[in-house]
């Protein structure tokens, strides 16, 4: 792990221990969503994600900044430390944001536009890992999930760049997105401070030979690699 700054995750004062707590905090943040608003200007990308070993109670998280325009890695950074958060479906993003912050304060540039692996208004309380992470930085958010979680959708066409809503009954609360031809769809949700129009397109720009964004292919390696080396030296 050469040239990455690794940074020890230390749960912030008065972070939630309960279920009811969470979901409280939930509530009071989910109104500073900035949903429709234009993202950052094109430049940089960076994607944040996360790996765990809940034998060790460990978690690791990973920052990896892209050009926007060629997807060249520009700086990256991991974070090590405790897990911050059982785990309880729909509250994963009080799991992860202290080490995904920590990742993020420890790089050496602006992120510009952050791609979350999870999701954001698409959540059964509208305010997923990137709403959360968004409304609580101020970044850019949008969320790119592998599965739909608990929405419905029809297909999308067969080739690359055909979508279709992602819906909660008549509610469009994100897109499914078809980035390679044939290929099972990505889940494109709003964070912060965009809309989905152009979260698609982002993704559409950082999906140039895979399925996943070049974004999250990077940051899942290099998280599950830090989170190797702490294991190692646990």
């Amino acid at each position: 792990m050469e040239n990455v700054t690794t940074v020890t995750v230390r749960t912030p004062a008065g972070w939630p221990t309960t279920e009811d707590e969470a979901r409280a905090v939930q509530d009071e943040l989910r109104a500073r969503v900035r949903a429709g608003a234009s993202g950052p200007p094109p430049g940089v990308v960076t994607g944040v994600d996360v790996a765990y070993d809940d034998e060790r109670d460990l978690v690791a998280a990973a920052a990896v900044v892209l050009d926007a325009a060629t997807l060249d890695v520009v700086a990256e950074a991991t974070a090590v430390g405790r897990v911050a958060f059982p785990y309880v479906p729909g509250l994963l993003a009080f799991r992860e944001i202290p080490a995904v912050r920590a990742a993020l304060d420890a790089l050496p540039c602006p992120p510009g536009l952050v791609v979350c692996d999870g999701y954001g208004l698409a959540h059964p309380r509208r305010f997923g890992l990137a709403s959360h992470l968004g409304v609580l930085t101020g970044l850019a958010t949008i969320g790119v999930a592998k599965n739909p979680f608990v929405f419905t959708y029809d297909d999308p066409g067969a080739p690359r760049g055909s979508a279709s809503p992602l819906l909660a009954g008549t509610e469009e609360v994100g897109r499914a997105l078809r980035t390679q031809d044939g290929v099972k769809p990505v889940f494109v949700s709003v964070g912060h401070r965009t809309d989905l129009d152009d979260a698609c397109a982002q993704v559409l720009a950082l999906t140039p030979r895979h399925r996943l964004p070049e974004t999250t292919r990077r940051a899942d390696g290099l998280c599950r690699r830090a989170l190797q080396d702490a294991i190692t030296r646990h």
